[in-house]
C-alpha cells in the first residue's frame, strides 16, 4: 500500500463516530460478540446509552457509528426492539441502494483502462469528482472537466478531489505541505519502507485491490468483505511485519473508545505473524491534544509529540491569520521521542534533561521533573495543584484546583460522574462495575414498580389510549436523543 493522502496510502474511513460524548450520549463497549449489531449503510451500528450525571437511561439504543446527524443516517433501533421480517427486508434494500455506485473490481477495471490512455485523453470531472473514460465524455459535457491528468496527479489524488468539509460526517482536512513533508522525512528517516494508512476517504478509484481498502475505522468494518480483511492482513504480515507503521488521522469528532478498539484490532492482526509478543505495531496518531489522557488509557505506551500538526482547508487547524496562533493537533506514538528529531528551523529545540524535542517555549520544570506545556506556550507550576497548568489559569480555593478565571465554581463539568476525578471519563472509571450494579438494582426496582402499578390498573380505563401514548412518548425520546 503507496502512497494516498498527502503522501500516504489506503484505508478508508468513513465519518466521524458518534460526537454525541458531548450532549450526554456515551457508546456501550465492548458489545456482546453473540449478539451482532444491526446493518446501517456504513455497516455494523454502534450501542449507544444516554447518561445524565452518571446515571444511564433505562433503554440503550443503536444508531449509526459513522454519522452524528440524522441527516446523513437516519438509523434508530431500541436494543430490545423486535422487527418483522418485512422491515428487516426494507431495511436490507436501503443498505444496498446506499452504497458507491461501482464495485472496487469496476473501479480497479476502470483504473486500469484510464491510466492507458494517452494523456490528452485522461479526463476528470471536477463536478462529479470521477476519472473519465471516452465513453464517460458525452455524459459530462455541461461539466467542469480537467484535462490531461498526469500520473503523478493520479499518485496524489487529494490534488485532483475537492475535500469535504462536512464535520458531522466525511470531514477531510488535509495536512499543509509542510506538515505532510515533515511526516513524509521523518517515516524515511525512521527506516519505514510501507506505511498503512486509516483514513482516505473516496479514494477508491486511484488504487488497485492490492493497495486500498474501503473501510469503517470505528467498527473494523470492510466493506468488500473478507476479500479486503486479507488484503489488509497481507500487508500488515509482509516481511514478518517489519518496516511497516500504521498512520491514523480521525475525524476529531470521533470517539476515542471505538477508535482505540479498532486499532487495537488492526494490531492484533499484525501480532498474527510476529514471532515475539513483546513487539508493537508502530503507529502515528494524529488528534488534539486534549485527548492526550483518553488516548493513553487505552495505549500506556504512547507519548504525545510536541510538533505541532498544520492543515491547509481547516479555519482553526492551521497557522496564520485565520487560524490559531498554535495548532492544538498533535502526533501520538509508541516510537520514543528521543528517536525523533523534530525540525529547529519551525521552533523546536532539544531538551537534555527530557532526552527529547519540545516547542521553543515549552520550559523544563524543575518541580515536576518535565517540559510540561501542551499547548506550545509556556505553563506555570502551581505548588496547590503541584503540577503545571496553562497560563491563563488561576487557582480557585472553591473548586481546590486551577481553572480559567471565569469558569463556574459549581462542580465540574469534565472527568467522571462516578468517582468525581477529573483524569477519566466514565466508561474507563474503575469503580464503573459497582455503580452498574447500582443502577440495575434500581432499574429492576422500578420495573416492579412498574409492573405492579400496571396490574392494579382499573378495568375502566382505556389501554388502546395508554399503548397509543406510550408509543408516541417513545418516539418523542427517540428524537430527542439524536436530535432530529
Amino acid at each position: 500500500m503507496a502512497a494516498s493522502r498527502n503522501g500516504f496510502e489506503a484505508v478508508e474511513a468513513e465519518g466521524s463516530a458518534g460526537c454525541r460524548g458531548s450532549s450526554g450520549m456515551e457508546v456501550v463497549l465492548p458489545l456482546d460478540p453473540a449478539v451482532p449489531a444491526p446493518l446501517c449503510p456504513h455497516g455494523p451500528t454502534l450501542l449507544f446509552v444516554k447518561v445524565t450525571q452518571g446515571k444511564e437511561e433505562t433503554r440503550r439504543f443503536y444508531a449509526c457509528s459513522a454519522c452524528r446527524d440524522r441527516k446523513d443516517c437516519n438509523f434508530f433501533q431500541w436494543e430490545d426492539e423486535k422487527l418483522s421480517g418485512a422491515r428487516l427486508a426494507a431495511r436490507e434494500a436501503h443498505n444496498r441502494r446506499c452504497q458507491p455506485p461501482l464495485s472496487r473490481t469496476q473501479c480497479v477495471e476502470r483504473y486500469l483502462k484510464f491510466i492507458e490512455l494517452p494523456l490528452t485523453q485522461r479526463k476528470f470531472c471536477q463536478t462529479c469528482q470521477q476519472l473519465l473514460l471516452p465513453d464517460d465524455w458525452g455524459q459530462h459535457s455541461e461539466h467542469q472537466v480537467l484535462g490531461n491528468v498526469s500520473i503523478s496527479q493520479l499518485r496524489r489524488p487529494s490534488q485532483l478531489l475537492y475535500p469535504l468539509e462536512n464535520k458531522k460526517t466525511n470531514a477531510q482536512y488535509l495536512f499543509a505541505d509542510r506538515s505532510c513533508q515533515f511526516l513524509v522525512d521523518l517515516l524515511s528517516a525512521l527506516g519505514f519502507r510501507r506505511v498503512l494508512c486509516v483514513g482516505t476517504p473516496r479514494y477508491s478509484q486511484f488504487y488497485m485491490e492490492d493497495s486500498f481498502c474501503h473501510y469503517n475505522m470505528f467498527n473494523h468494518h470492510f466493506f468488500d468483505g473478507k476479500t479486503a480483511l486479507e488484503v489488509c492482513r497481507a500487508f500488515l504480515q509482509e516481511d514478518k511485519g517489519e518496516g511497516i507503521i500504521m498512520v491514523t488521522d480521525p475525524p476529531f469528532g470521533g470517539l476515542v473508545e471505538p477508535l482505540a478498539i479498532t486499532f487495537k484490532k488492526l494490531i492484533a492482526m499484525w501480532k498474527e505473524g510476529q514471532s515475539q509478543d513483546d513487539k508493537e505495531l508502530p503507529i502515528f496518531w494524529i488528534f488534539p491534544y486534549f485527548f492526550e489522557s483518553r488516548i493513553c488509557q487505552f495505549f500506556p505506551s504512547f507519548q504525545m509529540l510536541d510538533y505541532q500538526v498544520d492543515y491547509d482547508n481547516h479555519a482553526l487547524y492551521k497557522h496564520g491569520k485565520t487560524g490559531r496562533k498554535q495548532s492544538p493537533v498533535r502526533i501520538f506514538t509508541n516510537i520514543p521521542p528521543d528517536k525523533i528529531i523534530l525540525p529547529t528551523e519551525e521552533g523546536y529545540r532539544f531538551c537534555s534533561l527530557c532526552q527529547r524535542y519540545v516547542s521553543l517555549e515549552n520550559q523544563h520544570c524543575e518541580h515536576c521533573n518535565s517540559c510540561t506545556s501542551k499547548d506550545g506556550r509556556k505553563w506555570n507550576h502551581c505548588f496547590l495543584c503541584k503540577k503545571c497548568v496553562k497560563p491563563s489559569w488561576i487557582h480557585c480555593s472553591i473548586c481546590n484546583h486551577c481553572a480559567v478565571p471565569d469558569h463556574s465554581c459549581e462542580g465540574p463539568k469534565d472527568g467522571c460522574f462516578i468517582c468525581g476525578e477529573l483524569d477519566h471519563k466514565r466508561s474507563t472509571c474503575p469503580n464503573i462495575a459497582t455503580s452498574k450494579r447500582a443502577n440495575k438494582a434500581v432499574r429492576k426496582q422500578k420495573q416492579r414498580k412498574s409492573n405492579k402499578m400496571k396490574m392494579e390498573t382499573t378495568k375502566g380505563q382505556s389501554m388502546n389510549h395508554t399503548s397509543a401514548t406510550r408509543r408516541k412518548k417513545r418516539r418523542e425520546r427517540a428524537h430527542q436523543y439524536l436530535g432530529s
